[in-house]
């Protein structure tokens, strides 16, 4: 759809690359996640060594994901999962599911309260978010059953096995439904299928609900204007 379409060809540069170009952006990109790697190493090799590290909670995450010319796009700003998913990794006093992973949905505005409750501490009511903790100790736990992403007039609601998006007012921009249990890649749009109509309704009035209490007025914070 319009949407989508515009998301992953606004960069022109980044469009066709050459083969050559393309390996060495795809070299590139790995070179930087094994810096990145070793220098997290340094930081808890020193947590060890102070013997802080078990009091000390760790928390690894990214401010977005990256395409690496999936969908023919290079870097980020799209809906899609390469785009919309970050890592996230937990350690320390509080959990005790430890070299477990989970497929429970998460949101970035959940860490505050996650790590509120790890520390014992109450958060302010006006805080948003949803805390994880239960994930860390059970991870077939679920405090949260989506995850919504919002990008450019486009949202996108992430459940364990679908993603949903609307671009546009009224979808004028178009919308998209991706089944992950038989198209990880997202590349099969079936908004449109007769055979997911049911599936797409409910998805549709899930991401309502999500952007409406995304955008409700908290007690005790003003918007600004």
């Amino acid at each position: 759809p319009p949407g989508p379409r515009r998301s992953v060809t606004r960069r022109k540069s980044h469009q066709k690359l050459t083969d050559e170009l393309a390996r060495q952006a795809i070299q590139a990109y790995y070179a930087s996640i094994t810096f990145a790697d070793a220098q997290i190493g340094r930081v808890l090799r020193a947590l060890r060594d102070l013997e802080l590290a078990d009091n000390t909670i760790v928390l690894f995450t990214s401010d977005h994901g990256y395409h690496m010319g999936e969908h023919g796009h290079w870097q980020k700003t799209t809906l899609f999962e390469n785009s919309a998913r970050v890592p996230l990794v937990l350690a320390g006093p509080g959990v005790t599911a430890v070299g477990k992973s989970s497929t429970a949905p998460a949101e970035m505005v959940d860490f505050y309260r996650t790590l509120a409750q790890l520390c014992d501490l109450q958060p302010a009511q006006y805080v948003g978010g949803v805390s994880l903790r239960s994930v860390l100790t059970d991870p077939a736990a679920r405090p949260r059953a989506s995850a919504l992403t919002q990008y450019a007039n486009g949202y996108t609601v992430r459940t364990e096995r679908y993603r949903y998006s609307e671009w546009g007012d009224g979808e004028r921009d178009g919308t998209e439904l991706y089944d992950h249990h038989t198209d990880p890649g997202e590349m099969i749009n079936l908004a449109n299928d007769p055979a997911h109509a049911e599936q797409r309704v409910e998805l549709s009035r899930l991401l309502a609900e999500r952007i409406a209490a995304a955008q409700q007025q908290l007690a005790g914070l003003r918007r600004a204007p």
